[in-house]
């Protein structure tokens, strides 16, 4: 399963279904669906801003915690040393669907699971659709661990105990009917300007909480470590992959972009860009608080207007970011298991699996580097390079190949150890 090719025209027989409807047709949203209606072709700097929008997440909140665990500087050359990789996985995927797209009898490839059908057929396509299912949950689960912390160190600071729960699973049920609402709507254009929103605020929270982290810094000066030791190095792969997952926008990203010979440059710039943005919200965050930085390093902030303003911010933006990251989700069960019918049943049934998720889930960062080191480990690293070396086998060199190789292997290394410690954090975590 896989390329096959007519020998004797040099054509591929491996064809996908055409992805461009008819004006007529009925507009069916995918998991690669802009969310600002329309594909138009994007400029440079827009092409730059949605890269920014498609990358910075709530994964940032977990860095300075992980600094903590890591070490500030063994923290810092983990996450440029995974900003670096992502980006040339990226890469991979854009030159990958160039490739096979330049040969006869492939139509577009929109999106990481037609990539994946392209290369490997039906069960390339799987193996993204699963992977893409269990990230975006994860994603969402992570959404609703930070509301329910935020709003129980908002409202509840100091209360052990509300009607026999502790306050973060109160809040978080409290969520659950507005999500199940939220969650119904079968269309994103409603909520599409929420994602922009929502990523606006998240930079200008980071700015405010990386001013007051300089101002408490000059303060305490708490001592910091260096070096966390290597039993936590893969604990750090595993959040800084997380706050660096967005491989599944690039193809959609690429495709929309006008100069297309640039928009390597467009990606690595903003690439480069978020990783220094990340590398000082860690760095700043440990150095306010040391020891004391916790896993969601808003709630070290204490009581005040801005830092209130800074909680609440965040907390409505990613409650509403929650059904926009679950519509891809949505669509891939929908498709497999409803003819791509909706179908409120499900999406209500994975509300509640997602939350329950949550409600066991002991620490934020914990459980960002479990879904970092696992599903996202394998959507930004294995895949990629799997894929490129399938595609361009006949032709790579023996070091090209070598190169795939070691990539992917190096993730394959990621998510079994990063897998194993987070695992490990969180059982003690819950201890």
């Amino acid at each position: 399963m896989g390329l096959e090719y007519d020998q004797d025209s040099g054509s591929s027989t491996h064809s996908l279904p055409s992805l461009r409807s008819s004006t007529n047709s009925l507009y069916v949203p995918r998991e690669d669906t802009p969310l600002l209606g329309p594909r138009t072709l994007s400029s440079q700097p827009k092409t730059f801003a949605n890269v920014f929008i498609a990358i910075v997440g709530a994964g940032v909140l977990g860095l300075p915690y992980t600094f903590k665990k890591t070490g500030w500087l063994l923290g810092l050359l983990t996450l440029f040393f995974v900003s670096s990789l992502t980006f040339f996985c990226m890469m991979l995927l854009v030159r990958t669907r160039r490739k096979l797209e330049s040969l006869p009898g492939f139509s577009s490839i929109t999106s990481f699971g037609d990539l994946g059908e392209a290369v490997c057929g039906p069960a390339g396509r799987l193996v993204v659709d699963v992977m893409l299912v269990l990230s975006q949950s994860g994603f969402c689960v992570s959404y609703l661990i930070f509301v329910a912390t935020t709003m129980a160190n908002l409202l509840s600071r100091g209360t052990e105990v509300i009607l026999g729960l502790d306050p973060s699973s109160v809040y978080m049920w409290g969520c659950f009917p507005f999500q199940l609402g939220l969650n119904s709507i079968p269309t994103l254009t409603h909520l599409a300007p929420l994602s922009i929103f929502a990523d606006v605020v998240d930079v200008a929270a980071t700015l405010v909480v990386m001013v007051q982290d300089v101002f408490i810094f000059v303060k305490k000066r708490p001592p910091l470590r260096v070096f966390g030791g290597f039993s936590v190095f893969f604990y750090g792969l595993g959040v800084a992959v997380y706050a660096f997952e967005g491989i599944g926008m690039v193809l959609p990203l690429e495709l929309e972009a006008k100069y297309k010979d640039k928009f390597g440059r467009a990606l690595g710039l903003a690439m480069g860009l978020i990783s220094i943005m990340y590398g000082a919200f860690g760095l700043l965050g440990y150095m306010a608080y040391g020891d004391e930085t916790k896993d969601i390093i808003t709630t070290n902030l204490g009581v005040g207007l801005v830092s209130t303003l800074v909680q609440l911010g965040l907390a409505i933006n990613l409650f509403f970011t929650f059904p926009l990251m679950m519509h891809p989700v949505y669509e891939i069960i929908e498709r497999r298991l409803c003819s791509s019918s909706y179908s409120i049943w499900v999406r209500w049934s994975t509300v509640l699996v997602v939350t329950l998720v949550a409600l066991l889930v002991p620490n934020f960062a914990d459980f960002l580097s479990l879904v970092g080191s696992s599903v996202c480990v394998m959507l930004g690293f294995v895949l990629p390079s799997l894929f490129h070396l399938q595609a361009f086998k006949e032709e790579l060199s023996f070091a090209r190949k070598v190169v795939d190789v070691v990539v992917f292997l190096i993730g394959v290394m990621i998510a079994v150890a990063g897998t194993w410690t987070a695992v490990i954090e969180i059982m003690t975590s819950k201890a």
